[in-house]
């Protein structure tokens, strides 16, 4: 007979499972967005512009095009982040207007190629930068060979991993920054705060030292021949080679979206995050009209087309040799701030899926010492650095940007929906401009997406075909979420 009384038994206290921090101020919000945007990518795509458009008038007005559709999207982001302020961005707004499929359609395709694949480019073009200035790290010695796939013409074939030492300082990059951000929100908005501050003073100084002291020429910002490209050949030859420098005017403006990802840790959400996106946006706005227009003080707009590192090219025209090296670092750090706020921010998307029952269910847990996702994080880790080894972050990337637009677009029409949808629901910021602006952005940019599917069909059959490799595992994971009761 068991003599145990119910006064000596000890029941254990109701542990509670550990949850993210609201970590993240309204400068790190706009910090991580204007540092998200501004990577590597100003100091290379200008020339792809320079190439469609041939007036450096027109030039000018590609940029300014390109920042007022991307705060036009913002406006329309603010209002969904104050809305449903937590983790996953993009994934909660799609759920919440469209349904679970098409929320993990996007969460899927950002995890397996769009933003391993961002991470992955982003650290090559660091490791890249960082060998422009140190030889060593450029030398193209091989210290050890894998066999594995690789992602060519949207298909997969086998191949040998050659690992030089570029391909090294790139894999190690992915390795300390996920690690980082493990070990502490904290510890990864500090390291991307430091590296946009000193991008910032960088390209400040770029900027008043090229208008002010460099060897350019202002003549080469002239309105000669203005508009002329739009009547000279005929209008649909224009809009289409418009349509092709805004893939590139809109891969440099990706990365304001990372606010949204990390909602769940912004302090004051309902405020902050709509005062981040729009500030955030317009300071790169302005960052990248004064960066085009001092390149144009450096050099004619068909030299600018003719350079594919018009940063290093302008530095030397306006400055020396030495400063060219002095840029290197400088896009060097810059790139790895960027890669540290994707870091950041994707695992949270992944992190939301699984929160959902619709992903591997370990990439929902939180660490319960660091209250960061951790597992999300690695696994995110391991996806970037096996796509920076196999050389296809490029195609994977390319593949993947027009699912990611897509994505944007719909995201505005969500905001039309849940408008309509779930009326009741607190908006303690309403898009300015609605429906109007909205509308513009969804009109422009389903236009971009059709030129898109008819200039480059692979790009948008491949990014088709990544998603749909999802399908069999939505199937399972939704079949599974029902019966083990994890969401009603």
């Amino acid at each position: 007979m068991d003599t145990t009384t119910a006064s000596t038994l000890t029941v254990p206290p109701e542990t509670k499972a550990p949850s993210l921090v609201r970590g993240i101020s309204f400068i790190d919000a706009t910090l991580l967005i204007i540092g998200g945007i501004i990577g590597s990518a100003i100091f290379l795509t200008p020339s792809d512009v320079a190439q469609q458009m041939h007036t450096p008038l027109l030039f000018l007005l590609v940029w300014a095009g390109g920042g007022f559709v991307t705060l036009i999207s913002g406006l329309a982001f603010a209002e969904l982040g104050a809305m449903y302020p937590e983790a996953g961005g993009q994934y909660i707004y799609l759920r919440e207007a469209f349904g679970d499929f098409a929320a993990f359609l996007y969460g899927w395709l950002m995890f397996i190629a769009g933003n391993s694949g961002g991470i992955a480019a982003i650290v090559v073009a660091y490791a890249q930068y960082l060998g422009k200035a140190f030889p060593i790290v450029a030398a193209e010695k091989v210290w050890f060979t894998l066999p594995g796939l690789s992602f060519h013409s949207g298909h997969l074939a086998s191949r040998m991993w050659n690992v030089t030492v570029g391909d090294a300082m790139a894999v190690s990059a992915i390795i300390f920054l996920t690690l980082l951000n493990v070990w502490g929100l904290r510890k990864g908005v500090l390291l991307q705060n430091i590296s946009t501050w000193l991008k910032y003073a960088a390209l400040a100084a770029f900027v008043l030292f090229g208008f002010t002291i460099g060897k350019g020429n202002w003549s080469n910002i002239h309105f000669a021949g203005g508009l002329s490209q739009i009547t000279t050949p005929s209008l649909p030859v224009f809009m289409s080679a418009m349509g092709v420098a805004f893939i590139a005017v809109f891969w440099c403006y990706d990365g304001w979206v990372y606010v949204s990802w990390v909602a769940g840790e912004v302090r004051d959400p309902q405020r902050n995050i709509p005062r981040s996106l729009i500030i955030g946006i317009v300071c790169v706005i302005a960052i990248y009209m004064l960066m085009n227009a001092a390149y144009l003080v450096a050099m004619p707009l068909d030299q600018i087309a003719a350079s594919s590192t018009i940063g290093e090219s302008a530095a030397r025209t306006l400055f020396s040799p030495g400063a060219a090296w002095l840029l290197s670092i400088v896009i060097a750090i810059s790139s790895l701030g960027a890669a540290g706020s994707c870091v950041l921010s994707g695992a949270r998307v992944s992190y939301a899926m699984a929160i959902d029952g619709l992903f591997f269910k370990k990439m929902g847990d939180v660490h319960q010492k660091f209250r960061t996702p951790w597992f999300a994080l690695v696994m995110q880790g391991m996806m970037a650095s096996l796509i920076a080894l196999s050389g296809t972050y490029d195609q994977l990337f390319t593949y993947c940007v027009f699912g990611m637009v897509l994505s944007y677009v719909s995201c505005v029409v969500a905001l039309f929906v849940l408008r309509r949808k779930r009326p009741e629901l607190p908006r303690p910021y309403r898009c300015h401009g609605y429906p109007w602006l909205p509308m513009i952005y969804v009109v422009l940019i389903g236009g971009w997406l059709c030129n898109t599917l008819v200039k480059r069909p692979n790009e948008a059959l491949a990014c088709t075909v990544l998603m749909a490799i999802g399908v069999p595992w939505y199937v399972y994971w939704k079949r599974s979420t029902k019966e083990s009761g994890v969401r009603s």
